[in-house]
């Protein structure tokens, strides 16, 4: 195994991952399983989800899978208190869940898409953050919020997700100064386009999935190479995480080059990659 992966940051920790059974969240998960943490797997799809438990296991971590949508504030809250009854602590809460679309907003015929994503996507992660903060401060331990690089900028077709994604920045960035002192380290991820089924799940405009990804996928970031970055920025308590050198260009050019970033956005999106 690459070396990356001996790091021993998270042994031990007991970790809450949403949006496991899949992509980020999988590859998060197995490499925290890799590392030794104490894991609870979070997702709606049940079989999937005890698959992730069963492979944890067989890399020696302890994993406890709790299928849940996150959509639903009360089954947030039963996750972290699963959580918290098997481990008794908390230590690092990943609120990656997440849902996407694929749609010029003026071909969308079914607006209830807008709402779907904003409770997957920023209510999910906002109410996951509310009910493990008490135990995250007593163990002044880690958020991470799994955003993308849609949360920076907007994004034609994916007006809905880039919505929801800037509110969970909006949530965090607040957050993480209202913790100031507290020991709870808020790490913000803005992934660029990565190799996972959630875009063949995005909604058309329809509302219904698409059915197959939309993306030119060999050209991508695997989900692997994004959890590496991403547990590397939360074991130094970065306050933000980007994925890609586009990515650190869409940082800057917001600030001073907006025409430019406009473009960039509708560039990637034609290219699909």
């Amino acid at each position: 195994m690459c070396d990356r992966f001996r790091v021993k940051d998270f042994r031990g920790q007991a970790c809450v991952v949403t949006g496991a059974s899949e992509g980020i969240g999988r590859a998060l998960s197995l490499a925290l399983a890799r590392q030794g943490a104490r894991l609870v797997l979070a997702a709606r799809n049940e079989a999937r989800l005890a698959s992730l438990a069963a492979e944890c296991a067989a890399l020696g971590a302890e994993a406890l899978a709790v299928p849940t949508d996150v959509g639903d504030e009360a089954q947030c809250g039963a996750l972290v208190e699963a959580a918290l009854d098997r481990f008794g602590t908390l230590d690092l809460c990943v609120a990656n869940a997440g849902a996407t679309m694929w749609s010029r907003l003026d071909e969308l015929t079914d607006p209830g898409v807008l709402e779907r994503l904003m409770r997957v996507n920023y209510l999910g992660a906002a109410w996951l953050a509310w009910h493990a903060l008490p135990a995250l401060k007593r163990s002044r331990g880690r958020i991470i919020g799994v955003s993308s690089l849609a949360g920076l900028t907007g994004v034609p077709t994916r007006t809905g997700y880039a919505a929801s994604k800037h509110a969970m920045f909006g949530f965090f960035d607040s957050l993480r100064i209202e913790l100031a002192g507290s020991g709870v380290s808020v790490t913000m991820v803005a992934p660029d386009f990565v190799l996972s089924e959630i875009h063949r799940r995005a909604a058309g405009p329809d509302g219904r999935p698409l059915g197959e990804s939309p993306m030119h996928e060999s050209r991508i970031m695997t989900a692997e190479a994004c959890a590496d970055i991403i547990l590397r920025a939360a074991a130094r308590r970065d306050r933000l995480a980007l994925t890609s050198a586009r990515g650190r260009l869409v940082r800057w050019a917001g600030l001073l080059a907006p025409g430019l970033l406009d473009r960039l956005a509708a560039r990637a999106i034609r290219e699909r990659r």
